[in-house]
């Protein structure tokens, strides 16, 4: 039911994204914030504070003659509110009754979590549920999120958060559906080696006990299977790797650069699907289509082929609403949207705190 007392029931929907400069004046603050959050460089804060000063100060130039090949600032905000938009209506259709409202927190830039809580909080929601737009959870991501939403909203609601969507139904049919209509647009070409590139970390945050590998890596294997399930593409050679790495620490491999590389060895042209990222932005627009593009060619590879981040695909915000409307059916805390279980060993899972909170309160 979505009618209380005669008056429909108030739904607060806030989707988080990493945020990103919204012009060259934006970079360096925009670093700044993010390689300062304890999330990403995990040192006390006194030394975080001089390494975010010193990088976002040395990385400002280079940073900002990528986001001038996207016009002098980032996309992610617009693709965001695209997808707010059409969340916005599915909502509406599949539940008019329902007084829902879409709001966007970003973790590094406007709109920041302390906006969108005073936003949130004058709307006065019965019921909030807060969804990352990081379908795979990570420490560095969903949890940095939500835990700076945690820290600034003191309005009404009660809350359940959506902690990941590896395996979600509609998410896995629109990543297949973009690959297959991505490698039919070009040709069908063959051999070609299908790579999902994801979002690199460095390897102790996974051993500390992150399951964003894990999920990422089910998330490949789900969409592959649907993939060679149908008629079109039965004999799929398919790789997971990582880009985007940046300092000395050792990353999660093998890289982008180099599976396309091992592919070229291999006489194989790529297909690129970004798998962790829904929205498009400088990983996808810069390295995706310009750095590992003109590495391709470099390599004599007669197939270079990009598939489109999800953005506003209508099987992606159609699980997104429906992924909201069963979590209003839930009892409080983080949960995954999907038929996903975090193992003993990723301690970083919300929901087995959540879980673990609730057995102690018993």
């Amino acid at each position: 039911m979505s009618v209380v007392g005669g008056a429909r029931r108030r739904l607060a929907i806030v989707l988080f994204n990493l945020g990103g400069p919204d012009g060259p004046k934006a970079v360096r603050p925009f670093l700044f914030n993010l390689f300062n959050d304890p999330a990403i460089i995990t040192v006390p804060a006194p030394l975080r504070l001089a390494l975010a000063t010193l990088i976002s100060t040395t990385r400002a130039k280079s940073a900002r003659a990528n986001y001038a090949r996207m016009g002098g600032r980032s996309p992610l905000l617009p693709e965001t509110l695209a997808q707010a938009e059409a969340l916005q209506s599915a909502m509406d259709a599949a539940d008019p009754s329902l007084e829902s409202r879409i709001f966007i927190a970003m973790r590094y830039w406007t709109p920041t979590s302390a906006e969108t809580a005073l936003a949130v909080k004058k709307f006065a929601p019965d019921e909030i549920v807060l969804l990352p737009l990081y379908p795979q959870f990570s420490s560095t991501t969903t949890a940095s999120s939500l835990a700076a939403w945690r820290k600034v909203y003191d309005g009404p609601g009660f809350s359940r958060q959506i902690c990941c969507y590896p395996l979600a139904d509609g998410f896995i049919k629109a990543h297949a559906d973009r690959i297959l209509e991505a490698w039919r647009a070009a040709g069908s070409p063959r051999p070609a080696r299908l790579l999902f590139s994801a979002h690199g970390l460095p390897e102790q945050i996974i051993a500390g006990g992150d399951p964003y590998q894990v999920q990422v890596e089910a998330t490949a294997a789900a969409v592959a299977r649907r993939l060679t399930a149908g008629s079109d593409w039965p004999d799929l050679d398919w790789k997971v790797c990582y880009q985007s790495r940046v300092g000395r620490l050792k990353w999660i491999g093998p890289t982008t650069p180099e599976a396309i590389e091992e592919a070229a060895r291999n006489g194989l042209g790529v297909v690129v699907s970004p798998i962790a990222f829904v929205s498009e932005h400088i990983e996808t627009l810069v390295e995706l289509d310009h750095e590992y593009a003109e590495l391709a060619t470099a390599l004599g590879m007669d197939t270079y082929v990009r598939v489109p981040a999800l953005g506003i695909y209508p099987d992606f915000i159609d699980n997104l609403a429906l992924m909201i409307r069963s979590a209003l059916n839930r009892p409080g805390g983080a949960e995954p949207a999907s038929d996903w279980s975090c193992a003993a060993q990723w301690r970083h899972c919300p929901a087995r705190l959540n879980a673990a909170s609730k057995e102690t309160a018993a």
